[in-house]
């Protein structure tokens, strides 16, 4: 299967694809309107940019090919199937117990989570709040979807119910973001925040999306009429296929390349989760791929892209994979399928806490992103928390990390410096 015919299944699968008079209305990827695919003149046909300029098959026709199944017989009469959608039962009532009361336990997690921050020590200069309490108020913050100003009332309520010592001011708030010591504190809070779930995750599929920020990147010719565009980063998830949590991040530029990024993903998850199925599309087919992946135990569903070929180079792990998807496609693609649950991971961020990054220095950037997934996945071992009946025990951060890695320095009150990517 290739990368057209992978977003094509990913389309079909989101259950947004409408039938009309001119044929089938297909939604950009991008979230940027529709298309439309005909299927009913002999050659397929679309609407999109790409097809319109290459006129091959994009994931648009894809997508809806694998939605109608044609079968033409003998006779020369065709019958056309409706694929039936795979439809999956909800735990309504752990599901409606976790909306109505998500907001009254997130702040207690959030607390717990907290609790566990060292605080750099004191010597000298004004007294500085309790970066326990700074992070709580940044990724409430951002669970909160307000705007800073309107945050200022839930702050105080926090502060009278005592889940923080003081609540920052606007501006404490706006700073303590743009400090690049907080990213890897962050980071860590992540898989810390992720631990709960490591006795129900065993299989992971890894990916990436962009987000937008608000700040826009610079005019490559203003004579020449260009359009300015938001910058964006790029972050990239190993995310568990049962409950969707995250299990690490990292984060780049806008165009950071995915490959490179998933040994460092498979490393820190395996360190507190047990790994025995990872899956991700073919722009992480690589051998070194495949083999940190089986360092740990466990195997790798990543599809071969179509110029591969089955020579080991070294790697006679390479070999085997490639004869085992060439001659076992229908049951490699029964685990590979597994991978959708990492669109569905995306969709659930941006779709509850938004697409679009607010804060304008790119350190603040990547943190309040880190914010974001430190809120979801905490809303994530909520839903678990009353569909299985646990209490949530997070790991010690100093058991994720060196200890002097986490800690600040006593400079924490200055602004950071620039992060190009974690």
């Amino acid at each position: 299967m290739g990368i057209w015919q992978e977003r094509g299944l990913a389309i079909a699968n989101s259950n947004t694809i409408k039938k009309n008079k001119l044929g089938w209305q297909v939604p950009s990827q991008s979230g940027n309107g529709t298309y439309v695919v005909n299927l009913d003149h002999g050659e397929p046909f679309c609407t999109c940019p790409y097809y319109e300029a290459e006129h091959k098959k994009c994931q648009h026709i894809f997508a809806v090919e694998f939605i109608v199944q044609r079968e033409t017989k003998p006779d020369g009469t065709v019958t056309e199937t409706q694929t039936v959608r795979i439809t999956y039962t909800q735990e309504w009532a752990a599901y409606n117990e976790a909306q109505t009361h998500e907001q009254e336990r997130f702040v207690v997690l959030l607390r717990d989570l907290c609790d566990g921050i060292p605080q750099p020590e004191y010597r000298f200069g004004r007294p500085r709040l309790p970066l326990s309490d700074v992070v709580f108020a940044a990724v409430y913050k951002v669970y909160s979807t307000m705007s800073s100003r309107r945050f200022q009332t839930d702050l105080r309520e926090a502060e009278a119910n005592g889940l923080v010592a003081k609540s920052p001011s606007l501006t404490s708030g706006f700073r303590s973001l743009e400090n690049s010591e907080l990213t890897p504190l962050l980071k860590a809070l992540i898989e810390q925040s992720a631990s709960p779930l490591k006795d129900i995750e065993t299989d992971f599929a890894v990916d990436s999306s962009g987000f937008r920020c608000s700040t826009f990147g610079e005019y490559c010719s203003y004579a020449y009429g260009t359009k300015r565009v938001h910058n964006w980063l790029k972050v990239h998830i190993c995310t568990g296929v049962y409950t969707n949590v995250i299990a690490d991040v990292v984060i780049t530029g806008e165009h950071g390349a995915d490959s490179p990024q998933f040994k460092k993903l498979i490393n820190n998850t395996a360190r507190y989760f047990d790994i025995h199925e990872v899956s991700a599309d073919a722009a992480y087919s690589s051998r070194k791929n495949l083999e940190v992946v089986d360092k740990f135990g466990g195997t790798a569903y990543i599809p071969f892209k179509i110029n591969a070929t089955g020579t080991s180079k070294g790697s006679t792990l390479w070999g085997r994979a490639f004869h085992y998807f060439q001659l076992n496609k229908d049951e490699f693609m029964e685990h590979y399928h597994k991978r959708s649950n990492v669109e569905s991971t995306f969709s659930a961020i941006k779709k509850k806490f938004g697409e679009t990054i607010k804060s304008k220095n790119r350190t603040a950037q990547i943190n309040e992103m880190l914010c974001k997934i430190i809120a979801y996945n905490l809303t994530v071992v909520i839903r678990e928390m009353i569909e299985f009946g646990f209490d949530s025990k997070f790991l010690s951060l100093n058991g994720l990390q060196k200890e002097e890695e986490l800690k600040p320095s006593n400079g924490f009150r200055n602004g950071g410096g620039k992060v190009n990517g974690i």
